[in-house]
């Protein structure tokens, strides 16, 4: 898994990940705002949702410890966290900053 979570943070300029459980109401309410960033940023960012309970490892060897975490990796490298529900208007403006 960890061969492929490299390639896929390596697959496009900017890919925002999004480490979140089914079981999670923050996660839940996440879900709608990604979307609406998605809808306006477009091609220029890639967006991906990872599972903890499906993915534990993966989400231990990122340092996950609570969800809802997003990271932004710029060229495969992260350069961007936070734990937590974020307003649209935050994620779009920390993506514009690295983009």
């Amino acid at each position: 898994m960890k061969s492929s979570f490299n390639e896929l943070v390596s697959s496009h300029p900017l890919v925002l990940v999004d480490f979140y459980a089914t079981w999670c109401g923050p996660c839940k309410a996440l879900a709608p705002i990604l979307s609406e960033v998605k809808a306006d940023l477009g091609d220029s960012l890639k967006i991906v949702k990872i599972d903890v309970d499906q993915h534990p490892k993966l989400a231990a060897a990122q340092q996950v410890r609570g969800v809802p975490t997003m990271v932004l990796f710029k060229n495969g490298k992260a350069v961007w966290r936070q734990s937590g529900l974020l307003q649209k208007s935050a994620i779009i403006q920390t993506v514009n900053q690295h983009s």
